[in-house]
């Protein structure tokens, strides 16, 4: 059972700049479940679920993101009821 999930909008320049590849491969070699995919809005939604200091550090990456990327803004929120979630899939 994973210790916590956390769902982050990541805002900026986040779309064609392969956050979402990115972002997968980071969460899998942290051993990160969850999901990257792009909002209508311009925003990358990340779900993450896992042991709370592989989730943390997840999160502290997102701040930078890949080199392309220019993040300007990760808003962070607690999932109460995650979903069962197995790997890491970009939508």
């Amino acid at each position: 059972m994973p210790d916590v999930a956390r769902r982050a909008f990541v805002s900026g320049r986040v779309q064609g700049v392969w956050f979402r590849g990115a972002t997968a491969e980071h969460a899998l070699a942290l051993g990160v479940a969850g999901y990257a995919k792009n909002l209508p809005d311009g925003r990358v939604e990340v779900l993450a679920v896992g042991e709370s200091s592989a989730v943390a550090r997840l999160l502290e990456w997102l701040q930078r993101g890949p080199p392309l990327a220019s993040v300007e803004g990760v808003q962070v929120e607690d999932v109460e009821d995650p979903p069962v979630v197995a790997g890491f899939a970009r939508r």
